[in-house]
Order: structure tokens, then sequence, then C-alpha cells
């Protein structure tokens, strides 16, 4: 039996990995749960699954979930609630698995006091690891830190094939997002509406919007490179529309293995639950009496160069990455609101790094917490600056 914790609980991460749990309770038992602001939500996953502790985002919603479960007559063994702060401090609570699926930079701090508690963490938050880089990556005892995404969970299973020195470089797959095959010219109208109509996936609105742009491609691309080792040029992103190909990993013999399964998120969250075992039944394996084809084909990195740009932060290290992320979700909600068009996105990103890394660019020797918090709340104030919005 595993506890587990789960940070972001009302969320499609969290909430998948409920599903997870529920399907699975003699194997996992949910500790602590934390989340936003949807209280009623919350207060349905405490009936369910009676976590100890129970965290919101906000002293306000952590007194109406109080207030909702006392209602509800849950008074007698209901959870401590904790308000503002609470995610680091159920992060380092005592249990077997954290669960990190905050959204955003806010990640970063739990997932470093998740780290230095010393418990697994399987890692949804992928901002954190992106823009904390070495500190999370110093920070990780061999084996603490398990990717969720889907992506990185299937690098890792398609790593037990052979040895580091056996690698060549890892295929990182895209779905290439509902724009696919459209050249830079034809994504100057794209709307908001038509930018959250994922083909593949039903995700959070800036993961949607920065699966469209290919954002999240990049933050991924950058995810690979910390938690592999591996170098920048030994990554190579391809197109693959039916996102059955979660990843795949060359070797030096020619070798590709490859990670597939049915898009479904259940697998990489079980996995990661109760890494390095496997859990039976986690999701729907294929149906190979139905006949299938997949495709892949290269980034037309001139109409999505949020790619190579995320390549050239990863390069630089130190707070380009935290600079790329904090300037794109500036970016998302100033296209979201109707304030900046879909091109402008990445280009106000790129104008937001360059100046950057031309002046102010903390390097990795001398990174910190401090540095990266600042660097991300810098580049909040000059991105809404550039687009016209508050920060």
């Amino acid at each position: 039996m595993r506890d587990v914790v789960i940070l972001g609980s009302t969320g499609s991460i969290g909430t998948q990995a409920l599903d997870v749990i529920r399907a699975h309770a003699d194997r996992f038992r949910v500790r602590a749960l934390t989340a936003g602001t949807n209280v009623g939500l919350v207060a349905a996953q405490v009936a369910e699954f009676a976590p100890q502790v129970v965290a919101m985002s906000t002293d306000d919603a952590a007194a109406a979930l109080a207030e909702r479960l006392g209602a509800d007559g849950h008074r007698a063994g209901a959870p401590e609630i904790w308000g503002e702060g609470g995610n680091d401090r159920a992060a380092a609570l005592g249990c077997d698995v954290v669960l990190n699926a905050i959204t955003g930079a806010a990640g970063l701090t739990p997932t470093l006091a998740a780290l230095h508690a010393g418990t697994t963490l399987a890692l949804a938050n992928k901002e954190s690891l992106v823009i904390g880089g070495r500190l999370v990556t110093d920070a990780a005892a061999d084996g603490q830190l398990v990717a969720v995404d889907s992506e990185h969970s299937a690098f890792a299973q398609a790593l037990r094939a052979g040895r580091a020195s056996e690698v060549r470089r890892l295929i990182l797959t895209a779905s290439g997002g509902p724009f696919r095959g459209r050249t830079r010219a034809e994504l100057a109208e794209v709307t908001p509406a038509q930018a959250l109509a994922h083909p593949t996936w039903n995700m959070g609105r800036v993961i949607t919007i920065n699966s469209a742009t290919l954002v999240n491609k990049g933050l991924e691309l950058i995810e690979a490179a910390l938690l592999y080792g591996v170098d920048y040029d030994a990554i190579t992103v391809v197109v693959h529309p039916t996102s059955d190909v979660h990843s795949m990993v060359e070797y030096i013999d020619g070798s590709t293995i490859a990670q597939c399964s049915p898009p479904d998120m259940r697998l990489p969250i079980a996995l990661g639950l109760a890494w390095p075992d496997r859990v039976p039944d986690a999701a729907s394996a294929y149906d190979w009496s139905v006949p299938r084809a997949w495709s892949f084909e290269p980034l037309d990195s001139d109409a999505f160069g949020a790619v190579e740009l995320a390549r050239r932060c990863g390069r630089a290290a130190g707070t380009a990455p935290a600079v790329f992320n904090a300037a794109n979700e500036v970016c998302v909600d100033a296209f979201c609101a109707g304030a900046l068009g879909f091109l402008g996105i990445v280009d106000t990103v790129e104008a937001v790094v360059e100046e950057h890394l031309a002046s102010g660019h903390v390097p990795d020797a001398d990174l910190s917490v401090t540095a990266v918090l600042a660097a991300d709340a810098w580049a909040r104030t000059r991105a809404a600056g550039i687009v016209g919005s508050p920060a």
C-alpha cells in the first residue's frame, strides 16, 4: 500500500490520478489533497477518499471548505484543512509518493519540498523542472524523480531497453495540435476557440494553447534533457498526429524502441504512482483485430518556432527557461482575452527571451530559487508591457 499526496487534485491530471486510485484501492491510499478554489469538487473528493489533510490555494477557500464539510455532516473524522502555502506543506508530508499536478511555475517550491523530504516525486508539473533546472536535478536522488508526462514516461520505459551509453538520441513525438500542416501565414487569424480545440487530448486552457503553439513541446524538450541527461542536439521532435507513439529512443546500433498505447493519461499516471512497477489494467490496450495506421512527419519550425526557441533557452540554462515559461503564460492569457494574436504569443516570448539573454540572465553556476522567481516576475511584467495587459 502506497500513501499518496496529490497536489492539484481538481485538475485533469489530479482527477485522473484519483480514477487510478479508485480502481486500485488495494495499492494506493490518499494521504493529502491540494487544490485551488473548487470547494464543491474537493468536498466530494474528501467524502470519497478520506484524506488526512486538504489544502486550498486561499484562506477563504479553506474556510469555505471547512464550512462545507461541517454542513455536509463530515465533521467527524474530517481532514485537517490548510489555506495559502499548503502545497509546500503537503509536499513535505510523510508519504510514499507526491504527485505534483499543479499548473505552471507555482509548482517549483512544492517540487523542491518533496525532493528535500526524500519522497518519490511523480512529476506532472513540467514547469517546475524546466524553470528550476539544476536546482531540481541536484535535489533529486537517483530514482526519486519520476516523469508523468506521457512523452517522458515513454522515454523512461524505452530507456529500459539499453544502457545510457548506448543511446543515440531521444525522439519526442508531438501531435501537431489543431493546426498541423498550416503555414505561418495561415496561423495569423487563429482564434482562441480554434486553439482550444485539441484533436486528441482534453486538457486545461494553458496547456491546450501551449499544444497549439507547440510551446508545450518546447517545455517537454527541456524537461527531457534535464530528466535523462541528454544533449539538446540529441533530441529530435517529430509530428505524430494520432498520439499513439508517445516517444521513442534510438540506440547506437540503429534500433528504435517506441512506447505505444491508446491516448490515456491514466497509464503514465499509474506508472508514476507505482514506479518502477506496472499497475494491471491501468488503461485499455489496443484491439489488434482492428486495422490501424500511424504516420510521422518532420516539424515545421518556421510555422512553429517555439521548439527551437526552447532549445536555445535550454542550452543557455540558468534563468532563460524560467523567462520562456513566464512570458508564455502572460501571452496565453492575452491571446485568450483577445489582446494578442496567435502568432504574437511566440513572437512576444522570443522578444522577452532575447532581452533577458542580452541583460539580466543568471547562468547555471549562480542559479538560486530567488533568481528563478525574480526572472519569472520580470518576464511576466515585461511580456505584459509588450502586449499591453496586466501582469
